[in-house]
């Protein structure tokens, strides 16, 4: 295939909360880099790829799956980038050399056919869930991710189970709004990068959103998670929201 034509499309997808009690979702995944990435130049993961990630120590045989996946889509020529999601900000430099992926910080610019768009996983982006972001700046802290790491795998993974749990209970009684992307935040970081684009998943609302910053026509694209469907945008020469059926 023409360079030229594989440098026009690139794929970004969230929020696959890969799982081993969730094998169909894996074979969806699988079925997808065979089907969408052989003409695609970079592949685009924006966080919580898999459900729970407690360290790149952590021996379950689906993470060495999927990172042999990637590491082939990789070797194929398809770059794989990936930025952490609420549920894997764990995954390290260890399972991105074994993927042959690319660890990216958040926010990303990408440059992509003469345009500029704005790549987040989203949970940033949801201010008014004040409970949220204050857990979230405790994981996301080095120093408490380094002790983490030291501990024991059996205690991680108590502590996941622990604090989903707690996450499960405080959410059932928030309104859907607070768990949401805040508009106005979403505005100032797009107004703070000078980018009409922003690309996000984390909410599994997908959709598009149109509105005007400074007088400019501005758009958030939302990722769906994968479950019953499987939810990728496509950037060829615009961007395309696109779904397609998970067979169970």
């Amino acid at each position: 295939m023409p360079a030229s034509s594989r440098n026009k499309r690139v794929l970004l997808i969230s929020d696959l909360h890969l799982e081993e009690a969730r094998p169909q979702l894996t074979r969806a995944f699988l079925d997808f880099l065979d089907r969408e990435t052989a003409d695609a130049s970079a592949l685009y993961i924006l966080g919580d790829f898999f459900n729970v990630w407690l360290g790149d120590d952590d021996d379950r045989p689906l993470n060495a799956v999927i990172a042999n996946a990637l590491k082939q889509c990789s070797d194929g020529g398809t770059a794989v980038y990936l930025l952490h999601g609420n549920r894997d900000f764990l995954l390290g430099a260890e399972f991105a050399r074994a993927a042959g992926a690319t660890l990216l910080a958040e926010p990303h610019v990408l440059e992509h056919e003469g345009q500029r768009y704005l790549l987040m996983h989203g949970d940033a982006l949801c201010t008014l869930d004040t409970d949220y972001q204050k857990f979230r700046t405790t994981v996301r802290n080095p120093a408490w991710q380094q002790m983490f790491l030291t501990k024991p795998l059996a205690e991680r993974r108590a502590f996941a189970a622990e604090a989903r749990a707690a996450s499960k209970s405080m959410n059932s009684n928030k309104a859907a709004d607070i768990m949401d992307v805040t508009p106005t935040e979403a505005e100032a970081v797009l107004r703070k990068y000078s980018i009409d684009t922003l690309i996000h998943g984390h909410t599994h609302r997908p959709a598009v959103h149109r509105f005007t910053v400074d007088d400019k026509t501005c758009e958030r694209i939302v990722l769906g998670d994968w479950g019953n469907s499987g939810w990728y945008v496509e950037l060829a020469d615009a961007p395309l929201l696109q779904q397609f059926a998970i067979p169970h």
